[in-house]
Order: C-alpha cells, then sequence, then structure tokens
C-alpha cells in the first residue's frame, strides 16, 4: 500500500493479505496478486502479501488483510468519523532518519504539537470550564498551594514518543505482572528442588568420603575429584531438564484450557528453542552452583581423619550438618511464601466466583451476527434480525429469545454523555452513562429482576415513542429515586429535547466485566433504530444447552449460509473467559505451591532421617543410660520446630512483599490477609511435623544395644 492508494475516502479497493491467510486459505499461490478478493462485502483486489511473520501492529490481534486506512468508513458501516476532529481512532507510527533521535523529534514534534492544541482543537471544545480549557491548552498555571502532582497536570501537554517496535498494545503492561508473578515462583520451585538435591548429594557424598580419600591417596588430584563429581551432578541436572521439557508440554496445555480461543490464536503456546536453551542453560547452571559445596565438601584434604573413621563418617560432619539444616529451613521459607501466595489468589478467586452477576448465566447459548459485513442495508439488517429471533425461538428446548448490541460481559464499553430530567450539567459534571442496545424481553431473558415499570415489547419500534430502561446505578447518579424514576425524561443527544421517558428501573448488574463496579447504564430497544448493523444473540433453553448450540448454526446457515456466527457460546463459558486469568494463576500457584509443600516436607525427612542415622550411636547410649522415647521423639521434633520457627517466620516476610507486589491481580482483598497468612502456617506446619514424625519414631525405637554395636 502506498500514498496513491489512501487518498480518497471509500475509494480505494485494494488489499495486501497476510502471509498466513495467503498460505492457509489461498495455497500460497503467487497468481492470486490482481485478484478480487471480497472484504466484508466490498470486492477489492489483492496487490501484495505481507512478509511472513508481520501480524500488524497490535499485539494481541492478527488481520487476515490489510486495506487502505480511508476504506475504514465502508469496512465499518455507519462509521463516519473523518471529520470529526474531536473522534480520536487513529494510531500513529513514524520511522526516524538515521541521523534522528527518539528525544530529538520529541522535540521537534511537540513544537508543532502545542499550536495545533491551542489554535485549531480548543476552539472546538464545547461546554467547558475555564479552569477545563486551561489544562486543555496545556498552560502552566501556577496556584499557591498546589501539590506537585496537581501541579503536573497543570503542565505542558506533550505527545509521548516510545519505541515502536512492540506496537500500540496494552498487553505488555497488562500481562507483565502475572508473567513475572508465575516466572519468580517457578524459580522458587526450583530453588527448592536444588536444595534438595544439594541435600541429597552432601549425604551420598558423606558416604563416599572414604572412597575419595582412598582415590586421593593414590594419587588422585582435588580437581580430577571435583571434576568427576560436578560432571554427576550435571548429568543429573541435563537429564531433570531434558524431562522438564514434557512437563512444560503438559503445562501448556493446561494453560491453553483457561484462555479464551481468541488469546490461543494469538499466543504461540508451544517450546520455542529460545526457551529451550534458556533451560539447558538453567539446568546447567543450577547443576554446578548446587553440586560445588557438596563436591568440595566431599573432597576435603584431610585424608588420614576420613580413613580412620568409621564407616566414612566425613571430618567437618558438623559443618555439613548445619549446611543441610540451613538448606531445610530455606525450603520451609520458600514454601510458606509460595502457600500464602496460593492462599491469596484461592481467595481472590473464590470472593470472584461468589460476585453477584445480577443476571443468570445458567443455559443461555450466545452468539454475534454482522450482516452489515456482508453488504447488507439497514433495513434489510434490522428485517434478517427479526427473522432470526423468530427461528431461535422455534428451536426445541428454547424458552426465551432475545438480543443486545453490546455483548454481556465481554468486555465491551460503550457509553455516552446524556441529560435526565431535574439533573443539571455543568462543564466539568460527569454526565456519561453506559449504554446498551437491546430487543423485547431482555431482562427477563437474561434474568435481570425490574425494580420497577416495565420492560420493551414487541410494541417499542420505530416511529413509536421513544423509551429508555435504566438500572439503579444510572438512577442515582442523576438523581433519580429507583423507585419512582418512572415516567422522567432524558435523552442522549446533547442537544435535542428530552424525548426519551424512562418506563424501567431494573436491577443492577455487571455490564462489560465481571469484576467491574456497577455502572450506571441505560438501555434503548433496537426495534426502535433505524441504523443497525451487528447484534449478538441470547437463547435461554430450559435444559442442557449443547443441542441448541449444534442446531444453532444449521439455523443461521438456512437463513444465509455465507453469513458467519461471531463467538458462538454458553453464557456461563463467557463468564469464565472474563476471568481466566484469576482461574490460571490460581490454578498454577496453587499447584506450584502444593510441590513446593511436598519438596519441602521430603527434604526435612531427608535430613531429619540422615541426621538420626547418623547419630544412632548417640540415641543408643542416651536410651541405655535411661532416656524415655518421649523425650527421644521431643528432642529430634524439636529440631524440626526450630527449623520451623525460623523458615516460617522468614517465609511470612516473603509471602508480605509477594502479596504487596501482586496486590493489583488480588480481587477485593489485600495482599497480607492474616487469615490465609495464618492458616498457611498451620498447614505447613502440620505437613513439617508429619514429615519429622517418622525419623523421631524411629529415633525412638532404636535399640540400645544393637546402636552401641553400631559400626
Amino acid at each position: 500500500l502506498g500514498p496513491t492508494d489512501a487518498q480518497n475516502q471509500g475509494g480505494e479497493f485494494v488489499t495486501v493479505l497476510s502471509h498466513d491467510y495467503w498460505e492457509t486459505h489461498l495455497g500460497a499461490d503467487p497468481g492470486v496478486l490482481n485478484t478480487i478478493l471480497t472484504v466484508n462485502g466490498q470486492p477489492m483486489s489483492i496487490v501484495g502479501v505481507a512478509p511472513k511473520g508481520f501480524r500488524g501492529t497490535t499485539m494481541g490481534s492478527s488481520p487476515d488483510v490489510f486495506v487502505p486506512v480511508t476504506m475504514k468508513g465502508l469496512m465499518e458501516p455507519g462509521w463516519d468519523r473523518f471529520d470529526n476532529r474531536r473522534a480520536y481512532w487513529f494510531y500513529l507510527f513514524a520511522r526516524l532518519s538515521p541521523a534522528a533521535t527518539i528525544e530529538s523529534a520529541h522535540s521537534e514534534i511537540n513544537a508543532v504539537y502545542h499550536g495545533i492544541v491551542n489554535e485549531v482543537e480548543a476552539p472546538l471544545q464545547e461546554g467547558m470550564s475555564d479552569q477545563t480549557m486551561a489544562r486543555f491548552r496545556a498552560k502552566e498555571i501556577v496556584q499557591e498551594g498546589m501539590s506537585d502532582q496537581t501541579m503536573a497536570r497543570f503542565r505542558a501537554k506533550e505527545i509521548g514518543l516510545v519505541p515502536g517496535p512492540r506496537g500500540q498494545s496494552h498487553m505488555n503492561r497488562e500481562a507483565r505482572t502475572p508473567l513475572v508473578l508465575l516466572l519468580g515462583i517457578t524459580g522458587v520451585v526450583l530453588l527448592i528442588t536444588c536444595a534438595n538435591i544439594a541435600n541429597l548429594l552432601l549425604a551420598r557424598g558423606a558416604h563416599r568420603s572414604q572412597e575419595m580419600a582412598i582415590r586421593g591417596s593414590l594419587g588422585a588430584g582435588r580437581g580430577q575429584l571435583l571434576s568427576q563429581l560436578l560432571t554427576e551432578s550435571l548429568l543429573l541436572a541435563l537429564i531433570g531438564g531434558a524431562a522438564s521439557l514434557l512437563v512444560a508440554s503438559w503445562t501448556l496445555g493446561l494453560i491453553g484450557t483457561f484462555m479464551p480461543p481468541d488469546a490461543t490464536g494469538t499466543i504461540t503456546l508451544e517450546l520455542q528453542p529460545s526457551v529451550i536453551l534458556f533451560t539447558a542453560a538453567v539446568a546447567l547452571g543450577t547443576g554446578f552452583l548446587f553440586g560445588l559445596y557438596p563436591a568440595l565438601n566431599s573432597t576435603r584434604p584431610d585424608l588420614v581423619t576420613a580413613l580412620r573413621e568409621s564407616s566414612g563418617q566425613p571430618s567437618g560432619a558438623r559443618a555439613a550438618a548445619r549446611f543441610r539444616s540451613s538448606l531445610a529451613t530455606a525450603q520451609i521459607a520458600l514454601s510458606m511464601a509460595l502457600l500464602v501466595g496460593a492462599g491469596l489468589f484461592a481467595k481472590s478467586l473464590l470472593k470472584v466466583s461468589r460476585i453477584d452477576l445480577g443476571l443468570d448465566p445458567q443455559n443461555v447459548v450466545a452468539f454475534g451476527l454482522s450482516p452489515e459485513l456482508n453488504g447488507y442495508e439497514a433495513a434489510e439488517s434490522k428485517a434478517f434480525f427479526l427473522r432470526v429471533e423468530e427461528e431461535l425461538a422455534a428451536i426445541p428446548g428454547v424458552t426465551q429469545v432475545t438480543a443486545a448490541m453490546v455483548p454481556v460481559l465481554s468486555g465491551s464499553n460503550w457509553g455516552t454523555d446524556v441529560r435526565v430530567e431535574g439533573f443539571e450539567c455543568g462543564p466539568d459534571t460527569d454526565c456519561n452513562g453506559r449504554l446498551n442496545v437491546v430487543g423485547p424481553g431482555f431482562f427477563s431473558a437474561m434474568g435481570m429482576p425490574l425494580v420497577a415499570g416495565r420492560e420493551f415489547t414487541d410494541g417499542d419500534v420505530e416511529g413509536a415513542a421513544q423509551v429508555v430502561v435504566v438500572n439503579e446505578a444510572f438512577a442515582r447518579k442523576f438523581g433519580l429515586d429507583p423507585g419512582n424514576a418512572v415516567g422522567s425524561f432524558m435523552t442522549d443527544d446533547p442537544r435535542g429535547d428530552l424525548d426519551m421517558q424512562i418506563v424501567g428501573v431494573v436491577q443492577d448488574a455487571k455490564y462489560s466485566d465481571v469484576k467491574q463496579e456497577i455502572q450506571p447504564l441505560f438501555f434503548t430497544p433496537y426495534r426502535q433504530r433505524s441504523s443497525l448493523g451487528f447484534m449478538h444473540f441470547y437463547a435461554r433453553t430450559g435444559m442442557d444447552p449443547t443441542p441448541v448450540l449444534r442446531a444453532i448454526p444449521e439455523v443461521v446457515g438456512g437463513l444465509d449460509p455465507n453469513l458467519p456466527l461471531e463467538g458462538l457460546k454458553t453464557l456461563d463459558q463467557q463468564v469464565q473467559e472474563s476471568v481466566f486469568l484469576d482461574r490460571m494463576i490460581s490454578t498454577l500457584t496453587t499447584a506450584f505451591a502444593s510441590l513446593a509443600t511436598l519438596l519441602a516436607a521430603v527434604g526435612l525427612y531427608g535430613v531429619l532421617a540422615y541426621t538420626v542415622a547418623r547419630r544412632t550411636r548417640e540415641i543408643g547410649l542416651r536410651m541405655a543410660l535411661g532416656a524415655a522415647e518421649g523425650r527421644v521423639r521431643g528432642m529430634v521434633l524439636g529440631q524440626v520446630g526450630k527449623m520451623l520457627l525460623i523458615g516460617g517466620v522468614a517465609g511470612l516476610a516473603g509471602a508480605y512483599a509477594l502479596g504487596r507486589g501482586a496486590q493489583s491481580l488480588l480481587f477485593e482483598m489485600e495482599g497480607n490477609d492474616p487469615i490465609v497468612m495464618s492458616l498457611s502456617a498451620v498447614l505447613l506446619a502440620l505437613v513439617a511435623l508429619g514429615a519429622g514424625y517418622l525419623p523421631a519414631l524411629r529415633a525412638s525405637r532404636v535399640d540400645p544395644m544393637k546402636a552401641l554395636r553400631y559400626e
């Protein structure tokens, strides 16, 4: 596409295909150039194919075709904002010249922009107070006592230039916190695993100390011995790293089950070569780092002492024992932090699942249709929608059918300024209300009870008196009593008469997002609109909706086989997709925390079991001198309690930091929730004591005579 392809509004019928579309739909045929492709009802000449791997400039969106921006009005029937300077919808990219920098470009572009704001844009603004206009004109206003934050809002308005390789997407910012969190949690589990491996290598090294001493006495240098032990450690790490790739593929499959279909089509859930290389580097790095101390401990040069000690018991055993205990304590601390994190997200998800939606999503099937994109005129679209409603109502099992312009709980959010009888809208007053255009019986079909008045009927058509239904939040915002708002008048035309009568007030319900606060919302009947090119339909069933899901494509295909269904799913699925991030994080953190706790328990058990085995003679002597079994068990469990106390306190401190960092992902709760922290501490204490009980029991049952003859 070149400059000549964007000269006339709606006059350049050319398109460039994405490489993926060209390959998957047209067989990578080079002969498609200059042939015709129909895009949203418009025949367009194919003039090129985009480079392989290019998916546009918006992360999260992968266009199949690219058309000149001047075709926007034809691609989106009813869109007519080319001449409206107050309609902001365009993203701008600029390629810098070789000698330019972002800083120099910033200075030059803002020198021009400041004049545009004051000389062109400011006169177009209406209804602004002097103070708001001053902010808009970007004049620097100094007022006594003004805070730095307030002053920053008054300072010169500027266009911000940022590097463009990642496009104009909010996904990077929105995904950063959960992805960093999950990466950090994965790292913690890795540390716990490495601590276990280090403990095992220490125990193994203790049994091989005589072997190492003999090798050294026969002439093997310490470097040779270290090389052998580190090679064994690295081999273990590589085997584990290779096995992890299989687990990773399973985990990616699990993540895919949580994600909406459009997200799975955008984000590649497969192992990339760079990720495999990173995994190999981490495996080798951790294998070396956590195998180094056990290797050094096993190859100390005190050969004579090692040869003289029984059963290969090494000198420096106390230092090794302290190190093993420290590793186990660190595992407890890390497990505590992960348990608290998992508890926070589980509680947050529980709160999300208990949100009162204000509607009933059970047994409702939803889908969208956009006949305007297939060349339907406005009147034809409206007639088609009526036929769709009739055909849906005739499907066996369907009890109610309705429609809405803005899909429910899908993230869509439409709004406009309104004027309401008895409410004064000043220059700086927020007079915005959210909007939906719906069909007859919408509220009963969606399970949204009326507080007062009636809902829309088949008689609310074009030419009849204009009517509107508002929710309770709308009534409160505009000074109306929800119980007595029926009969009041309003308008969504800032300059028009108050010609829309409120005929009903509906109970507050979620609008675009499950976790979003209730918005002030008003509804109008779609049959009173003269222009409406797309709608979303809802069919409530009295049974399992699966048969209705299967029947809908056939019904719509019978009306127009060339009209695609958009987003066919149940409303329950829509609700689940809207909170997929909460479910994914909660599930993964719970799985990681459970694994970490299990690993910590295994590590603690291993340390205590090894300690008991090394102290068999001591324990036998104690019991021979009259120590009771309970006292011996108490000695071992006391060691558990000490590690649990130190590790638990450190873990709670880490959990507090984790909760603060994840605050933005939690729903209606604080990151330092005392109930979650208390329950996590109790759970970890039970697991730790359970892991320590078996070694303690084994220690208390040592036969003194056998123990005294032990090695």
